[in-house]
């Protein structure tokens, strides 16, 4: 199972998210999911938030481009991003 689909219009990504990490990274995929590391805690939607800033600056889309369509209260997260394509996240997140 990969990671990475095709949206409506443009891409639907499976995350793992891991709060409270050192630092803001991808690390690598986990059970069909992009495995992301974030520095911010997993209260009150501040995770959340840290991941939209992550992904926005990552692919050079703005934070509206990025939606949360689900998972919004667990680690595991299906996230739309308008205006990409496959290729380019692959290779952002290389």
């Amino acid at each position: 199972m990969s990671w990475i689909s095709r949206g409506a219009d443009g891409v639907v990504l499976s995350v793992r998210v891991v709060p409270r990490a050192s630092k803001n990274e991808v690390s690598g995929e986990m059970a069909g999911a992009l495995k992301i590391r974030l520095q911010a805690p997993p209260v009150e939607g501040k995770a959340n938030e840290a991941l939209v800033d992550f992904l926005s600056d990552a692919l050079g889309v703005s934070r509206t481009a990025i939606a949360i369509v689900s998972g919004r209260t667990g680690r595991n997260k299906r996230v739309a991003v308008s205006g990409v394509t496959e290729e380019t996240v692959r290779r952002a997140m290389g």
